[in-house]
């Protein structure tokens, strides 16, 4: 395009309400029919013309104006197996009913993207936001919801969050520090870390906060004591009979979170030891059974009520057209002393 160009203005900037369908559609080469599609979040477009469009709206920076959003959030989760998504369900359910909003759950069994058909559910229904946990959207899915001007806000992304995409997550450093650093100060050496997917930011964050701990205790990290295992009870129980099996079996195990933690009390339990007389155990995330827990379950504590509170927060925000203070926000976690841990019994 040229300065000339008579869709933008003197600054090179769109005048919004010169972009017309039939304009988009001849920047776009295609039919105005297609182009009302897209914007709708039809079926029946091809791929490829489907991103021709979204590449000209893109550049124009074309916002829809809506006629109004429905009254509904919606919350995408990778699983719903465990008490952490009841935990972050709660928090958001508190200021979606603030404002008068419903909240839909879509579960997409294990995987990481919601799928072709969610995403034409999603552009049809038209909510005030969406907020995607332990979930992970395409480019072109982000790029559809911004073209409806449907904000998005990201709470524990799977990947690196783009720059502009608001996320809420917890200090997953800080709490492998403040794990870790519990249990040397009890007197632990030999201790083990149970991680989830590194490829995740915060069970990542978590491992090198429980690097960065031994580091600076100058406690050498065996790397037959660290595992990545996966993030439920079975990972926990698998892994663990393994640690628990080597010829130097580590004397207390800091689990990525609390699932995994009562895998490795079944582990114990099949070895014969006793928590913490024969082994400490650290979870992370405080999910409401860790004090049942027998025992009760030293654990670092994740904010996750009030993590969905603040995604739903920055979702109503952005509805309304106001600018975040800030795009990614951490809230702190903290070390939920029980009856889990313990020095270490002399061999």
């Amino acid at each position: 395009m040229t300065a000339s160009d008579p869709h933008r203005d003197g600054e090179g900037g769109l005048r919004r309400q010169g972009l017309t369908i039939a304009k988009i559609a001849n920047l776009a080469g295609v039919s105005a029919p297609t182009v009302s599609r897209v914007l709708n979040g039809q079926a029946g477009v091809a791929l490829s013309t489907r991103q021709r469009v979204e590449d000209v709206l893109r550049e124009y920076g074309y916002r829809r104006r809506e006629s109004g959003s429905a009254a509904i959030l919606e919350l995408v989760f990778h699983a719903l197996e465990s008490l952490w998504a009841l935990e972050i369900i709660r928090g958001v359910e508190q200021v979606a009913r603030k404002h008068e909003l419903a909240v839909v759950l879509t579960e997409m069994q294990g995987r990481l993207t919601p799928g072709k058909a969610w995403t034409e559910q999603v552009l049809a229904r038209r909510p005030t936001g969406v907020i995607a946990v332990f979930s992970e959207l395409t480019v072109q899915q982000q790029s559809q919801l911004a073209t409806r001007s449907i904000p998005l806000v990201v709470l524990d992304p799977t990947g690196e969050p783009l720059h502009e995409t608001p996320s809420v997550g917890a200090t997953n450093w800080t709490g492998g520090v403040t794990a870790t650093r519990h249990l040397l100060d009890l007197g632990h050496r030999r201790i083990a870390m149970l991680s989830g997917p590194v490829q995740w930011p915060c069970c990542r964050a978590r491992l090198d906060g429980y690097r960065a701990a031994m580091d600076a205790a100058g406690a050498p990290v065996d790397p037959d004591l660290v595992r990545i295992s996966t993030l439920y009870v079975e990972g926990g129980l698998r892994d663990g009979t393994d640690l628990l099996r080597l010829p130097d079996p580590p004397t207390a195990i800091f689990t990525a979170n609390d699932l995994q933690a009562l895998g490795v009390y079944e582990a114990a339990r099949q070895a014969g030891l006793r928590i913490p007389e024969d082994l400490s155990v650290v979870g992370f995330d405080d999910l409401p059974f860790t004090q049942w827990a027998g025992p009760a379950l030293t654990t670092v504590r994740q904010p996750l009520v009030q993590m969905g509170a603040a995604a739903a927060k920055m979702i109503v925000a952005l509805a309304n057209g106001e600018e975040l203070e800030q795009h990614r926000v951490e809230l702190a976690t903290a070390l939920t002393l029980r009856q889990s841990t313990a020095p270490p019994r002399r061999r």
